[in-house]
């Protein structure tokens, strides 16, 4: 049994693994803290403190980093990380600790002060910039002591990001070169931006091609997101105002993707060559537009999924993949080669923000967006200029064959001219030839025109009577109507008449209308508003205009027609019915007469049957015209 019991504490003393003291002498210019290197404790109730977590209770519970760089996995939590340095000597070179995450929120540094104790210092994003210990776009904290013998130091770490915890011991000298270093990698990086920037701004201006305002948009977006990953925007374009950082990389990005895929679009000529690809294009444009808005206006803490870029990301390069492969368009050859480096180096920042970049030189790893960002954009410029040079070729190639065809032309005139000449002549001797004969078929002609006008004199005299004759028929005519009208106006006064026969005095809406009109202003118009006798004519016809408040008065308002919904000659003619019948028609016989259900004859009826009973002193001894003065509302005096 012991034996067992001595076996286990062995094998759980293989499995455990202690923290590593970092050796520090004269030598040593420089440690990046990786690994064992690195105790971490996970506060997750934000509420320990530095005398809590450095006591007795607590001391045991620090566990080894298990990663190639600490992470803070539940970003609600806090974090505290410990190291421990061992310095072999005294050392009278100044040094700090510098944290490279530039999106790490808050950190709060422990630092020994030699007498036992520990001096605080604070640092993060969240800050503004002037509160830290060097105007640099990383956080750095001094470090007050670093005598001879064991130290330890502490570091709590809260962000809203998932951010790697990459802690380097520097000394002051290399700092301050590595910085200098630094900074002047970036005046490359964005002078090469600016650059590129210009010269593609004095080409839009040259040629006025849209692709190449697309690719300054989309190169100045690259150029603000790396600033604001990088902390450079932070440092130079809003140092007071730590909350911008938690928008700026998120729009900047989306900028960057959109505009990438409209310079694909425009560059690789896609909605001609690959229509299927354009609307594909299209639809991640606006889907990556709703996901923006939403992270703006709803979210912001989405802004962190940056992964998604990887879909507009593998688009393009699919894009010019299949444009070059299948289509074998030249110009994309360059658009690929520059993804590819994109690619590769999205790819090997991811690896690194993971924690697997073991194997890949640091600067490598950091800067592996920015340098593919560097790449993609000298190989873009270069599909650009190959775009312009097979342009200019074909344009040097329609020149020639311009040039060629003019040459033909030219050619060809001269034949024409020539064979023109000869017809002309030809034809010159044709037309003297056919003058002498028109010559003499005119003289033949005047004598034709003499006979000619002689007859048309007699013809004059003829249509003179002609007219006279015709302007008696006129009268007769018009004698004739006027008798017809009449006898149908008595006919239709006189006696019963089917609606045919009805239809044939008022035949139409105008008639109709016509007929109302002379009755309602037998007497003279005057406005119903404003009482002026002056008026024009209405947008409808028949209408009335007052020419002093423009009111329009229809020529139904104020008759038993107004609203009314059937034909205005079957209303007429329902009217009649109901007069000449004394009301004692029913809607049955009204509804096979004029064609209209029985039930609207029978509403009708009975309104002209109330209004007969209100005016059967007026239309008493009227006769079978009487059925018209029921037609006006009041009858005028």
């Amino acid at each position: 049994m012991n034996f067992w019991i001595f076996c286990a504490v062995i094998l759980s003393t293989l499995g455990l693994r202690a923290q590593r003291v970092v050796v520090i002498n004269e030598s040593i210019k420089e440690h990046i803290f990786r690994s064992d290197d690195v105790l971490f404790l996970e506060d997750s109730s934000n509420q320990l403190t530095f005398n809590e977590i450095t006591s007795n209770a607590y001391k045991d519970k620090f566990k080894v980093n298990r990663n190639y760089y600490p992470k803070n996995f539940n970003r609600s939590s806090a974090y505290w990380y410990k190291i421990k340095v061992k310095y072999t000597k005294d050392l009278t070179r100044a040094s700090n600790f510098e944290f490279f995450d530039q999106t790490t929120d808050h950190i709060e540094a422990f630092i020994p002060d030699g007498n036992g104790g520990y001096v605080s210092s604070k640092a993060g994003a969240d800050l503004p910039f002037n509160q830290r210990l060097y105007q640099h776009k990383n956080f750095e904290f001094l470090i007050n002591t670093a005598t001879k013998g064991e130290h330890t130091y502490y570091f709590k770490l809260k962000s809203k990001d998932l951010v790697n915890v990459i802690i380097v011991l520097r000394t002051t000298e290399r700092f301050i070169q590595y910085t200098l270093t630094e900074y002047l990698t970036y005046g490359f990086f964005y002078g090469m931006i600016v650059i590129f920037s210009f010269h593609n701004l004095l080409m839009f201006l040259a040629v006025k091609r849209k692709q190449y305002l697309y690719y300054i948009l989309y190169i100045l977006s690259v150029g603000m997101y790396e600033m604001s990953i990088d902390g450079i925007a932070f440092q130079y374009l809003w140092p007071n105002h730590p909350i911008w950082n938690e928008y700026a990389y998120g729009v900047s990005l989306y900028f960057l993707s959109t505009f990438a895929l409209i310079f694909t679009k425009e560059l690789l000529h896609v909605k001609i060559k690959a229509p299927k690809i354009n609307s594909i294009i299209n639809l991640i444009i606006g889907l990556r537009l709703v996901f923006f808005l939403l992270c703006l206006f709803y979210n912001n803490d989405w802004f962190k999924y940056k992964f998604i870029e990887f879909i507009p990301l593998s688009v393009a390069f699919f894009t010019g993949i299949y444009i070059w492969w299948k289509l074998k368009y030249r110009p994309a050859r360059f658009f690929v080669l520059g993804y590819f480096f994109l690619f590769a180096g999205f790819i090997i920042k991811v690896i690194h923000i993971l924690g697997y970049a073991r194997h890949i030189p640091g600067a490598l790893g950091y800067y592996s967006l920015s340098f593919g960002f560097l790449l993609e954009m000298v190989f873009l410029s270069f599909a650009i200029g190959d775009q312009v040079r097979i342009l200019k070729r074909k344009k040097d190639t329609a020149r020639k064959q311009i040039i060629k065809q003019m040459q033909v032309n030219a050619e060809l005139k001269d034949s024409i001219n020539k064979e023109l000449e000869i017809k002309v002549e030809q034809r010159t001797k044709e037309v003297q030839q056919k003058s002498k004969e028109l010559h003499q078929q005119n003289i033949k002609i005047e004598d034709q025109n003499e006979e000619l006008l002689a007859i048309n004199a007699l013809l004059e005299a003829q249509a003179e009577e002609i007219s006279r004759m015709n302007i008696l028929l006129e009268k007769d005519n018009v004698n004739l109507k006027t008798s017809i009208e009449k006898v149908t106006t008595a006919r239709v006064n006189a006696t019963e008449l089917d609606f045919d026969e009805f239809s044939q005095k008022y035949p139409d809406r105008d008639s109709c209308y016509k007929f109302l009109a002379d009755m309602k202003w037998e007497h003279g118009y005057t406005c119903i508003k404003c009482h002026n006798s002056s008026y024009c004519n209405g947008k409808v016809p028949f209408n009335r205009r007052c020419t002093k408040c423009s009111y329009e008065e229809s020529v139904l308002q104020r008759t038993i027609f107004e609203n009314n919904r059937i034909p205005i000659n079957k209303a007429f003619y329902l009217v009649y019915l109901m007069y000449s019948s004394k009301g004692a028609i029913s809607s049955h016989k009204l509804s096979e007469k004029i064609g209209i259900r029985q039930s609207t004859c029978w509403v009708y009826a009975s309104k002209i049957k109330k209004i007969m009973e209100e005016r059967k002193k007026d239309i008493k001894g009227t006769g079978k015209a009487g059925w018209s003065k029921l037609v006006l509302e009041s009858i005028p005096k």
